[in-house]
């Protein structure tokens, strides 16, 4: 049988569902653009079998091994490594075993939707995961995984991709993707900026990243203007490497305009540590202007990924670290927050600004509407918590009356899973053909116009806004 049914995700009425369907089937063998996300460079680098199921599927998912914890699994005995090397279960097979186990809890979510999808279209597996079938979908897709067409390179010709972004800190050298390019592989993987780590006082090591940088450019990071050049030869030494864009993923979205010698005296107290909460979040808020400036210099798209109020358990930051599964929705002001960057560089119409929210209520009452007239500004697609059907379809409700389509960029799929990939973007194709279709029904769009909206809704707004 198979794992997934044809029409998923399509209207339940007839005649809306032939639309949907009709729709889909214009789209669904588009390239792949994968704009922003988080997959390992070093894959395609090296090219090498990823080692197991478990160390493919489940150790590196957040959004798995945080619903087994849910269900008091214990992150260590997933394989979850701990910040100070102590013991956790290192055996493909038991944490395979464990995971099968408590599949069950999956029932309903996009990462049941998506690994099913991964088993089916990937691995070629028709029957569902559970206790009884765990040996034997552990066997037949490590047998996979030793084959050559199952390499990243491989699987990335196979999901038909024709760019995919991966996300570095601003003082990475860039060496997985230096290897890429010297090898000659055709794939087209490039980096994005991501200098959190020199831009957020608050980050561990901040003071340390802030030498690196200037360490790597020949600027003095100990003066604001050194540490100013230094991020605009970091953001050269990334477009070099292919970079079009840089990510910003700040806690809030404030953004702050301040005279340079206030922004030069809290950069002062940041590198010394003395900075108070209030006048970290200035700076981050002011660097975020800063980066946008840049970003008229050099050309990079801005993204900024605001509203996460990361590492929510102590206990688990202690043993794990960062980034796993802890981190939670909070709401987010865009309206006042963004005013300061807006007021400063927002009429000018080279830049391009991204903006996520885990924050939905701010579809229609902020973000729709500032992105319906800025023109800098562009909607990013549904994120994290709302990567769902059900996120989309919200999204496209709340923010297209006011934004319309094109001020927004298409699908990303934000993740560290590849395998994962063919199935996001194909959950995203059906659910906009899906709310295109009602339009066409409804007499809200001229059904001759339906199938180039979803040909720019899957690929044409991303390739542009992200210059791809």
């Amino acid at each position: 049988m198979a794992l997934l049914a044809e029409d998923r995700l399509f209207p339940l009425e007839g005649r809306v569902r032939d639309l949907a369907r009709g729709l889909y089937n214009g789209v669904r063998d588009l390239p792949i653009l994968s704009p922003h996300g988080h997959t390992d460079p070093r894959w395609f680098a090296e090219n090498e079998a990823f080692p197991d199921p478990a160390q493919l599927f489940v150790t590196p998912d957040h959004y798995v091994f945080r619903m087994l914890c849910s269900q008091g699994v214990p992150l260590a005995d997933l394989g979850v490594p701990r910040v100070d090397g102590g013991p956790i279960e290192t055996d493909g097979r038991k944490i395979w075993r464990l995971f099968a186990q408590h599949y069950h809890l999956l029932r309903g979510t996009p990462s049941r939707l998506w690994l099913d999808h991964s088993f089916q279209h990937v691995f070629g597996i028709d029957r569902r995961l559970s206790a009884e079938t765990a040996d034997w979908y552990y066997d037949h897709i490590a047998d996979c995984l030793a084959r050559p067409e199952f390499r990243p390179r491989a699987l990335f010709e196979r999901f038909n991709i024709e760019a995919i972004a991966t996300t570095e800190a601003a003082t990475d050298d860039l060496r997985w993707h230096k290897m890429i390019r010297d090898s000659g592989w055709g794939g087209r993987v490039i980096t994005a900026y991501r200098p959190d780590g020199v831009i957020d006082p608050e980050m561990s090591g901040f003071a340390a990243n802030v030498a690196l940088m200037g360490q790597q450019t020949g600027f003095d990071t100990a003066s604001w203007g050194g540490y100013l050049d230094a991020h605009r030869a970091r953001r050269a030494f990334f477009i070099e490497a292919g970079a079009t864009s840089s990510d910003h993923g700040h806690a809030s979205a404030r953004t702050e305009d301040l005279p340079q010698a206030e922004a030069a005296a809290l950069f002062q107290k940041a590198l010394t540590g003395t900075c108070t909460a209030e006048e970290a979040d200035a700076f981050r808020g002011h660097m975020l202007t800063e980066m946008a400036r840049m970003s008229l210099e050099d050309g990079l798209v801005m993204q900024i990924h605001p509203g996460s109020r990361r590492n929510h358990s102590d206990q688990v930051m202690a043993v794990h670290g960062r980034d796993k599964g802890f981190d939670i929705p909070g709401r987010t002001d865009y309206v006042t927050a963004l005013r300061p960057l807006l007021n400063a560089v927002g009429m000018d119409p080279r830049l391009t600004v991204i903006l996520f929210t885990l924050d939905e209520t701010s579809y229609s009452r902020e973000l729709a509407p500032l992105a319906g007239v800025w023109p800098c500004l562009r909607l990013g697609p549904p994120w994290w918590f709302h990567d769902s059907a059900e996120g989309m379809r919200r999204f496209r409700e709340m923010t297209t009356e006011t934004a319309g389509f094109y001020n927004t960029v298409g699908f990303n799929d934000d993740t560290r899973a590849f395998c994962s990939i063919p199935a996001r973007h194909d959950v995203a194709r059906r659910v906009d053909c899906s709310y295109l279709a009602t339009l066409v029904a409804t007499g809200r769009l001229a059904e001759d116009e339906a199938p180039e909206v979803a040909r720019d809704l899957t690929y044409g707004l991303a390739k542009r806004a992200y210059k791809l």
